[in-house]
This record gives C-alpha cells, sequence and structure tokens, in this order.
C-alpha cells in the first residue's frame, strides 16, 4: 500500500471506517486484506489512535463503535509494544478525555461495556507513571451522579481497577464504601450488581485483615441483593452474586467467618431450592465447597460450624437423585451411554461429594454418612439405593483411613448392592467396590475376598445387563490391583472359566471388560497364570488378528494389552515361540495407518514396553518397530492456544481441552495430545532402563528430544519422564564402555553426553515448580554422578548443583512456616493436622532425596566436596533438632553418616560434635531413625578407632537393647537390628581387645544371619565366614558351643542366595558347613534346611553343588 492510500484512510470520515467494516466481515479473504492494511497503520500511531477515537465517539454503527473500543484497548494496551507508548502527549491526552467523555455520554450498553474495558486497561498501563489524576475523583462524581446507567458503568471501571487503586484509595476508604452501600441498595438491579462486583473485587484486593473488615456489615445487604433477584425471578443476576460471593470466598475465606453461620445458611437454602435452576443450586454449592476447601487460608473453619457438614452432606446426596432410568443406558454395546439418564446436578453432585472428603476428611463426612446411607440404602426408591452406593465410590479417597475401620459394614452395603433388583443399583455397586478396593486395599481384600469375589463373578454372568457385567469385570480389575498373593489363587479356576466365557459370548463392551479383567488377572498372578496360557493365549491371538473394523478398534488395542501382561507373566521361556507372530501383527498395524483417534496406538505403546520387560535383550530385534511411532509421540508439540479472556470461544466447551486462567490471558490446552506424549515418554524410559547398552543406537536422537522436555511446563508428567530416562541414557553409553560391546565408543562419548545433560539438568532444579518432580530430578542428578568419573564432573558442575541444592532447602524452609503459619489459627484441628502431616510427607521425600544426593557427591569426592557440603550445613543442622519430625532426623542423621563415612577431614572435624546425638538417637522410638543412628556408629568403629574407643562400652549397650527387643526382628524393626548387628561385628573384627569380647561375639552369633539390609548382610556375612576359615575362637565359642548355632545360620545364608551373600563368598560358606557339620549331630542340618522355602532350598543345593544360584533362586 502506497504513502498515499495510508494517508488516505487516516484522513478520517468514511474511508476509515470502511476498513473497520471490512476488519468486521466474516469472508476470510475480505477481512484478511484489511488487516494487513491495519497493520501498517500501526507506523502512525497517533492518527490510528484518533480514528478509532472517532469512530468511537461519532460513529452512527453500534457495532463499529463497539469495535473501535475493543481496538483502542488492544492497540493501546496489548500490543508489543503497546502503542500508548508511541503515540504523542497530546494524542494521549485526547485518549484520556475521549474515554471519560464516551463513559458519560455513551448510551448504548454494549458499547459501554466495552468503553469501560478500555478506560480501565489504559488506566492499569499509565496508573503509576505518568498518571491519571482526574481519574478517580471522575469515577466517584459518575457514582454519585444519580444516572443509573452512568452508576453502574463507573462500578464497573471500579471493580476492575480494585487492584491497582487499594493502596491510593485507603485514606478514602470511609467514603468509597459508604457510596458502595447506597449503590448496593439501588432499587435498579444492574447498579446492585455492579456495586456488589466493586466490594468484591475490593475484598480481594485489600491485603490487611483490618481493612477487610470495614466491609464486614455489607455482606447482609449482599446477600439480600441476591435474595431479592431470585424473588423477582431473575436468576442471571443471582448467579453473578454468587459467582462474586466464590471468588471472595477462594481469596479471603475468613473474611465471612464471623457472619458464617448466617451466609452459610442462606446459600445452603440456594442450594436445595428445588424452583431454582440448575445453574443457580451449583453455585451455591460451589460456594459452600470453595470455602471447605480453603485448608490453607481457613483450616478446620468449615469443620467447626454447627451442622453445617451434615446439611452440606445432605444437600450433596440430594443432588445425586437427579438421575433417570434410561434405555439407551441399558442397550449397552459401546460405553458411549454410560453417563444416560444422569442430570447436571447428579454429575456436580459426585464431584462435590469427592471434593469436601478430601477437604473435610473422613472423621467430619464419615459420621454424617453413617446416618443417611443406610436408611438410603433401604428407601423403596432406587435412585436413593443407586446415590448411596455412589456416594460411598466418592467419599472413598478422602476418607479412606476412617472407612479402614468400618469394613464390615461397608462390604456388606456393597454385596446387598450387587444383589439389589435394579441393574443400575447392581453397577453402582460395582462402582462403589472398585473405588473402595482401590482407595481402602489391600486390607479390603485381604480381610472381605469371600464376599466381593463371589458377588462380582455372580454379576458376570447377568448376560441381561451386559452393562452390570462389564463393570463386574471393571471392579475385578480395582480387586486385583495390589492384592496380597495369597488371595486370589483360590477364585484363579472360576475366575477365568468366566471371563473366557465373556469372551466368547458376551456383547462387544463385556468383551473388552473380560480383556482387561485378564491382563488384571494376569498381572496379579504372575507366575500361576502358566497354568492358564495354552487356553488362553489362543484366544487373545485370534481377537488380536480378527477384530479389524472400526466398531472393534478398542477391543483388538485391549486384546493386545492383555497379551503382553499374559508374557509378563509367564515369563520369556513360556512366550518366546509366540512373542514372533505378536511382534509381526504389531508391525502390520504401525503400518497400516492408524486413524488419529485410534485408541490402538496408545495400546501399542505400552504394550510394546511390556513385551521388552518380559523378553529382555532377546527383544533387540524389535527395537526398530516400536521406536520410530514412539519417537513421534515423543515429539509431539503441545495445541496450546494464547487468548485474552474476552475473546474465548468455543472450544472452551470441548472435552479434551484444559483452561487456565493467567491475568486476562486464557490459555487453553489440549490434553488427548499430551497424554499420548506422556505415555510415549515413559515407555521409552522403559525401554532405556531395560535395554541399556542395547539402546544405543537410539541414545542421541532421543537426548535430543528429551532434554529440551526438563522444561516442559505443560505436563509434570512428561519433565518426570524426563528426568528419568536421562540417568538411563547415560548407562547405555557408560556400560557400553565398560562391555566394550560398542566399537568406537569410549570415554569420550560418555563425557559429550555428560556436557549435553548435565547443565540442563541442573537448571531445572532452580525452576521445578512441582515438589512432586523435584525427588525425580534429584534422583537423576545423583545416578549421574555415581555412574561416571570424578573427573568428568568440574569444581564449577559442582558448585552450581549444590547452589541450586540451597535454594531447594530454603523453599522447603519457606513453605514449613508458611504451614506452622496454618497451625496458629483458631481453627485447626486434628483433620487439617493430618493433612498437613501429607504435606510434610511430601517434604520430607523431597529432603530425603537432597540428603542422597549429598551423599553421592560425598562417595565421589570424598573430602574434596566438603567445603560445598559445609555450606548447606546450616540448611541441613536444623533438622537433627528433637522438634523435628523423626523423618527430619532421620534424613540429617543420613547427611551426617555419609561425612563421617566418605570424608575424613569432615570426621576429623564434625564427629565430636555429632556423637552425642547419634548416641541418643539409638534410643528412638522411630526404628528408622535407629537404623541410620547405629549405622553412623559403626563407620566410626570401623573407621575413626580414636574416636570410637571411648563410646565402645556405650555403643555396646545400645546394640545390646537393640539385638536383644523381644520386638528385634519384627517388620517395622528388623532393619535397624541389622544394621546393629552390623555395627557388633565391626566391633569384634577391629577391637579384639575390647573386655569380655567372647560375649560381644556371643550376642553377635546368637542374632545372626542379618536377612533385611542386603548390602549390611552381604557385608556381615563374608566377615563371619572369614572368622570360621581361621576357626576364631570367640565365633565358635568356649567348647565350641556355637557350632549348633552356626550350622543354622550358614543354612539360612545360603537359603538366601545371593541376596544374603555374595556368590563367590557363598561357595567358601558351603564348604564351612561342611565341615561343621561333622561337629553336630545328623539331624541338626537336616532340621535347619527343613525350615527353608522350596526357593531357599533350591538356593542352598545350587551352593553345597559348588555352584552360584541364579537372580531369580
Amino acid at each position: 500500500m502506497s504513502v498515499q492510500d495510508v494517508a488516505a484512510i487516516l484522513s478520517g470520515g468514511q474511508a476509515f471506517e470502511g476498513l473497520v467494516a471490512q476488519l468486521l466481515q466474516p469472508e476470510d479473504e475480505i477481512r484478511s486484506r484489511a488487516e494487513a492494511v491495519f497493520e501498517q497503520l500501526k507506523q502512525q500511531p497517533d492518527a490510528l489512535v484518533g480514528n478509532f477515537l472517532a469512530i468511537m465517539r461519532g460513529s452512527a454503527n453500534v457495532e463499529h463503535r463497539q469495535f473501535a473500543a475493543i481496538m483502542l484497548r488492544k492497540v493501546l494496551t496489548k500490543d508489543d509494544p503497546p502503542l500508548w507508548v508511541k503515540c504523542s502527549s497530546a494524542v494521549q491526552t485526547h485518549v484520556k478525555n475521549e474515554l471519560l467523555n464516551a463513559l458519560k455520554e455513551e448510551q448504548e450498553k454494549t458499547v459501554v461495556k466495552k468503553v469501560c474495558d478500555a478506560l480501565s486497561e489504559v488506566a492499569v498501563e499509565i496508573y503509576d507513571e505518568p498518571g491519571w489524576p482526574e481519574l478517580v475523583p471522575f469515577l466517584f462524581a459518575c457514582v454519585q451522579s444519580g444516572q443509573p446507567g452512568l452508576m453502574e458503568s463507573s462500578l464497573s471501571v471500579f471493580a476492575s481497577l480494585a487492584s491497582y487503586l487499594t493502596d491510593a484509595l485507603k485514606p478514602q476508604l470511609p467514603t468509597l464504601i459508604q457510596i458502595l452501600t447506597a449503590c448496593l441498595s439501588h432499587q435498579v438491579r444492574d447498579v446492585q450488581l455492579a456495586s456488589l462486583r466493586a466490594i468484591s473485587n475490593f475484598i480481594q484486593s485489600l491485603d490487611e485483615p483490618s481493612d477487610r473488615d470495614k466491609f464486614q456489615h455489607l455482606i447482609p445487604t449482599m446477600l439480600a441483593c441476591i435474595g431479592a433477584s431470585l424473588n423477582e425471578g431473575d436468576e442471571a443476576s443471582a448467579q453473578e452474586g454468587l459467582e462474586m460471593f466464590i471468588e471472595v470466598a477462594e481469596a479471603h475465606p475468613r473474611f465471612l467467618r464471623k457472619q458464617l453461620p448466617e451466609v452459610v445458611q442462606a446459600v445452603m437454602q440456594i442450594a436445595r431450592a428445588d424452583q431454582l435452576e440448575d445453574a443457580t443450586r451449583q453455585l451455591a454449592a460451589e460456594f459452600l465447597v470453595t470455602l471447605c476447601e480453603a485448608r490453607e487460608k481457613a483450616p478446620g473453619m468449615m469443620r467447626k460450624l454447627p451442622n453445617f457438614v451434615p446439611s452440606l452432606f445432605e444437600t450433596m446426596m440430594l443432588f445425586l437423585l437427579d438421575v433417570e432410568d434410561n434405555p439407551l443406558w441399558h442397550g449397552a454395546d459401546t460405553d458411549q451411554y454410560e453417563e444416560e439418564g444422569s442430570g447436571e446436578r447428579f454429575q456436580f453432585g459426585q464431584e462435590c461429594l469427592d471434593r469436601i472428603s478430601m477437604s473435610l476428611g473422613g472423621n467430619a463426612i464419615v459420621p454424617a454418612a453413617g446416618v443417611l446411607l443406610p436408611a438410603w440404602l433401604q428407601d423403596a426408591d432406587w435412585r436413593k439405593r443407586h446415590a448411596t452406593l455412589i456416594c460411598l465410590a466418592q467419599i472413598a479417597e478422602g476418607c479412606c483411613k476412617v472407612m479402614q475401620k468400618q469394613l464390615d459394614p461397608l462390604t456388606d452395603m456393597c454385596i446387598k448392592g450387587l444383589q439389589d433388583s435394579h441393574p443400575k443399583v447392581r453397577w453402582a455397586s460395582c462402582q462403589a467396590l472398585g473405588q473402595m478396593c482401590t482407595d481402602l486395599g489391600p486390607d479390603l481384600q485381604n480381610t472381605h475376598h469371600a464376599k466381593i469375589l463371589p458377588g462380582l463373578m455372580t454379576l458376570m454372568e447377568d448376560f441381561q445387563n451386559p452393562r452390570v457385567q462389564a463393570h463386574a469385570c471393571a471392579a475385578t480389575v480395582n480387586f486385583a490391583e495390589g492384592v496380597e498373593e495369597d488371595v486370589l489363587p483360590p477364585y484363579l479356576d472360576t475366575l477365568i472359566m468366566k471371563l473366557l466365557t465373556l469372551l466368547q459370548h458376551g456383547k462387544k463392551l463385556v468383551q473388552e471388560g473380560a480383556l482387561t479383567a485378564m491382563a488384571s488377572m494376569a498381572d496379579s498372578s504372575k507366575a500361576l497364570f502358566v497354568k492358564y496360557y495354552d487356553t488362553v493365549m489362543p484366544l487373545l491371538s485370534n481377537i488380536l488378528i480378527g477384530a479389524t473394523d472400526k466398531t472393534h478398534r478398542l477391543l483388538r488395542a485391549k486384546a493386545l494389552e492383555c497379551i503382553s501382561l499374559v508374557a509378563m507373566a509367564v515369563g520369556k521361556e513360556r512366550f518366546r515361540e509366540d512373542a514372533r507372530k505378536v511382534m509381526a501383527v504389531l508391525q502390520q498395524l504401525q503400518s497400516s495407518q492408524l486413524e488419529a483417534d485410534d485408541p490402538t496406538l496408545s495400546y501399542m505403546m505400552q504394550a510394546g514396553a511390556r513385551l521388552c520387560k518380559c523378553l529382555g535383550q532377546e527383544f533387540l530385534p524389535y527395537l526398530e518397530i516400536v521406536m520410530p511411532p514412539l519417537l513421534v509421540s515423543a515429539k509431539i508439540e503441545p495445541e496450546v492456544k494464547v487468548r485474552e479472556t474476552d475473546d474465548a470461544d468455543e472450544d472452551e466447551d470441548e472435552e479434551d481441552v484444559e483452561h487456565i486462567v493467567l491475568g486476562d490471558k486464557l490459555i487453553s490446552i489440549r490434553t488427548s495430545s499430551l497424554e499420548e506424549k506422556v505415555t510415549a515418554c515413559n515407555m521409552l524410559c522403559c525401554y532405556a532402563e531395560e535395554l541399556c547398552e542395547g539402546f544405543l543406537p537410539y541414545v542421541q536422537t532421543v537426548t535430543d528430544i528429551m532434554v529440551p522436555l526438563l522444561k516442559f511446563w505443560f505436563h509434570e508428567e512428561v519433565r518426570r519422564a524426563a528426568s528419568n530416562i536421562i540417568p538411563e541414557l547415560l548407562r547405555s553409553v557408560v556400560t557400553a564402555v565398560e562391555k566394550g560391546s560398542a566399537p568406537g565408543v569410549g570415554p569420550n562419548d560418555i563425557k559429550a553426553l555428560l556436557n549435553i545433560i548435565w547443565t540442563p539438568l541442573v537448571e531445572v532444579l532452580g525452576k521445578e515448580p512441582d515438589v512432586d518432580v523435584l525427588p525425580t530430578t534429584l534422583d537423576a542428578v545423583s545416578s549421574i554422578v555415581d555412574m561416571v568419573e570424578p573427573a568428568m564432573i568440574s569444581a564449577e558442575w559442582v558448585g552450581s548443583v549444590f547452589e541450586k541444592f540451597s535454594k531447594i532447602l530454603k523453599d522447603a524452609d519457606e513453605r514449613r512456616t508458611e504451614r506452622l503459619k496454618r497451625q496458629g489459627t483458631e481453627d485447626f484441628d486434628e483433620e487439617e493436622l493430618e493433612a498437613l502431616e501429607e504435606e510434610n510427607e511430601a517434604e520430607e521425600a523431597l529432603f530425603d532425596e537432597v540428603a542422597t544426593c549429598l551423599g553421592t557427591f560425598l562417595k565421589k569426592f570424598n573430602d574434596a566436596v566438603l567445603p560445598y557440603v559445609e555450606n548447606i550445613m546450616p540448611q541441613i543442622a536444623p533438622l537433627l533438632d528433637k522438634g523435628r519430625s523423626a523423618e527430619d532426623r532421620r534424613i540429617a542423621v543420613c547427611v551426617v553418616d555419609d561425612l563421617l563415612e566418605h570424608s575424613p577431614a569432615g570426621r576429623a572435624k564434625y564427629a565430636q560434635q555429632v556423637i552425642p546425638l547419634l548416641l541418643e538417637a539409638c534410643d528412638a522410638t522411630n526404628p528408622e531413625l535407629r537404623q541410620c543412628s547405629i549405622y553412623g556408629l559403626g563407620v566410626l568403629a570401623a573407621k575413626a578407632p580414636e574416636l570410637f574407643r571411648p563410646i565402645a562400652q556405650d555403643t555396646l549397650k545400645k546394640i545390646a537393647t537393640m539385638v536383644q527387643h523381644p520386638e528385634a526382628r519384627d517388620d517395622d524393626n528388623e532393619l535397624a537390628t541389622d544394621n546393629a548387628l552390623s555395627t557388633l561385628g565391626k566391633v569384634l573384627e577391629h577391637y579384639p581387645d575390647l573386655p569380655d569380647t567372647a560375649a560381644i561375639a556371643a550376642m553377635w552369633v546368637n542374632a545372626l544371619p542379618l536377612t533385611a539390609d542386603a548390602i549390611e548382610a552381604q557385608q556381615q556375612h563374608e566377615l563371619l565366614v572369614k572368622l570360621l576359615e581361621v576357626r576364631d575362637g570367640r565365633v565358635l565359642g568356649q567348647g565350641n558351643q556355637h557350632i549348633g548355632k552356626l550350622v543354622s545360620i550358614l543354612v539360612r545364608v545360603l537359603g538366601g542366595g545371593t541376596r544374603l551373600i555374595e556368590g563367590e563368598v557363598g561357595k567358601r560358606a558351603a564348604a564351612l558347613l561342611m565341615q561343621l557339620q561333622t561337629s553336630v549331630p545328623s539331624d541338626t542340618l537336616q532340621a535347619a534346611v527343613a525350615q527353608l522355602t522350596t526357593k531357599q532350598q533350591t538356593a542352598f543345593q545350587t551352593y553345597m553343588q559348588g555352584g552360584v544360584p541364579g537372580a531369580d533362586e
């Protein structure tokens, strides 16, 4: 476009308005040409802005005036850089004047709204510099003008600017509140709502509770505004008001505390008013649930409100009655109509029950449920029986600790539901049982399997109700996940036969459910599934090959899933022949150009990884089949749209789109593509870990994909997968170099890869926002340091990572301080304390991983990293305080242990300070704290005799208390006991001159073998072998009195395979046992062997025959 053309358009009049008309055209071609012209016009900001002002103020076309106001807002404040700064001071003044004039004079409401938006955003842009001193007086004058339209629009601007004006208006707060109070009682509803919005925004923006409290007296009037709207049938206005109350509840729930009973009662009435629209009732419920979830800002407040929890619980249960018995639900052959007949309130009620159970906890919810649910389960109305069981499913997670104490009545309720006359109630009972097995398991399965499994298997025979059959299969899957290994076997024959029957004769939906259940049975029963392999695998193969049409895609995908889990269960020896056929089908499927919505792709990715785990290195020939599509999926770019909130379009309602509001921006992310990416990244981890050096050909490609994903902020699971795979990629190269299995690959390749991965990994330590992901990233750093030669990690690298450790600890301490503040609030109670402890556990996991990293650096670099460790010790030392949790203290003691063990200079410098702490912690009630404390004393015994000898007798007393305790070998205590025995062995080995050394040896022998801590077990059992080989009299005992015990010990150690004793040392132990058995009665050895399991006896015999047991023996 020529300069003359631009000048003509900007000269004003019809030419510019013609351009506006073109910009509003629906035809893409016309609009695109106009947009290109518009971009050129931005080169003359004064003229462009002046023309928009002229259109906004003078056009006869309402749509054009509205558009001009929108475009003014965008070009002046949203462009990069904003055109405001390019405009002359005269035009800037003109903009401010015309916006104020438009606000005062514009009559068309839609235009006024856009003018208000533009005015507000320009005010934000210039508020600090150069300022707009005329604005606030102008707004005050408009609000008091008596003109409803002008009052409403000026209140709207006040609301938009609340967060920017609060400090400036604090001196005028009483006047402002007086004006807002008057507007809140105005006879025009729109003025009331605008005032309510302004009040709500000011309350949210004020930081000091004392300032917010000045609005307290307005709460009844604010509620009355909503009530008046409802009384007049204006539910849209009432909904706006409720949304504002929700915002206040989210921002400052304690603001409502003084008038909480009145507020809750009023809103509860709205939630329970049958005559109102669903949207109104749901917003009322949302407000109440939001208050329940305000745990950080108002912990315990809602639980302490009399009668609130039972009333809210009953309200949510009433929402669950919004359900009908729709024929579409019954005629199931897909999951398409699973929600058929369920109204909006039903869906919302389900969600709210889950949320309030999580936020209020079991001690509050379960008593309310205990009053209502038994009666509803007996009710003649099937909807109430259905609601009861749906409720159990929804509250099980949040109330699990309390519900676990009531497994008998809960199971009986579900079994009654399984036998109900109405199929939807039976379906709901399957739902409840499945969810309860997940949330209350494995205790529920272990204690009530005799009721649950027969009940579910009975429903599998209900061919008249295929949806019930399918859901019984789904509940069986939940039952099998995490179940103890001895629970399922008695039921397998019957269960497998029923599932085979469903696969052969059930509807497609039922077949899909049966396949998932069969896969779960294989996964849970492991080697026991070999019995059914010959029957099951041909049927699965037929489905995989034969289910080719579009309607059977999910069935085929689930058959593949089932095959892969069966393969893992039975092992590669049994599956090897079928593997070739299955991989051929996979190859054929991949070459067939699957449609974008075909579920087979996701199932193929996961099945491939399972088959790899089954076959191990034998999977390498198939890697070229599975990797190409996996790499494509891992590289998927997220579908992200960033728009202004008022430009949101129809995709807001799409199911697989997640929305995040950041300021005035709406970020929309398509979650389906993210899920595919997550799956692919996790499967790459599986291949890299399982194949190790076999994965070498793909290391560079996968590194290029995964390293940038450390900062993939859209999804934490992608970042977690990236952290997981990076050390495995390095391990692939390191192992290839160590084994010499890849000619031409050497140490330089290790260093090259390390140079690529180290800096991004360390950088993300300081940026990762998710406390649950950070431990994975820390573990990656630790694994890498452990894997490579010290010379490959520079001092600069060490310094940078220790800076990140310090930041992580600092951030964690700040979060701890915030949690302690919550404990000081007036409503804090036991339920909140429990929730707080769960948060503490997440922090402890983070501390633990930092401690592990410190230990890894100390093991690798010894004294060289002592200065770095010393720099962050002030952040670790407070964890040793007796007032901290046992887990905090354990973590700190572990750091101390590593310092004592791996840094001679640190040991010399700090041992005297920490010895009293270690001795004292040996008496702790927490067994893990005892374990690491006695371990530290063992380190001193082995490495620092000058430090240990003075405390030897005190240490022996601690050891005696631990190993001779009646519960020393309980599950909770055995690791601590093993570490005490290890320290005792070190005393025996290094201090033969101690008084009464025979008694020390007797205590050690009588407590052997070590069985829980494999590392300490191998060391101590090797020491035992050494001492027996030299026929140490202390160990043999006076007159060889310990020989019978020693025979028993050696039998148990050898029965433990290579876990309890290293292979070659085990062969020496077997030779000693042959010698010793001649000195004891013949039945002594036989009796000891008889105590071993079949697997242990196999390992024992292998050793005795001069061999070394395999890893699986």
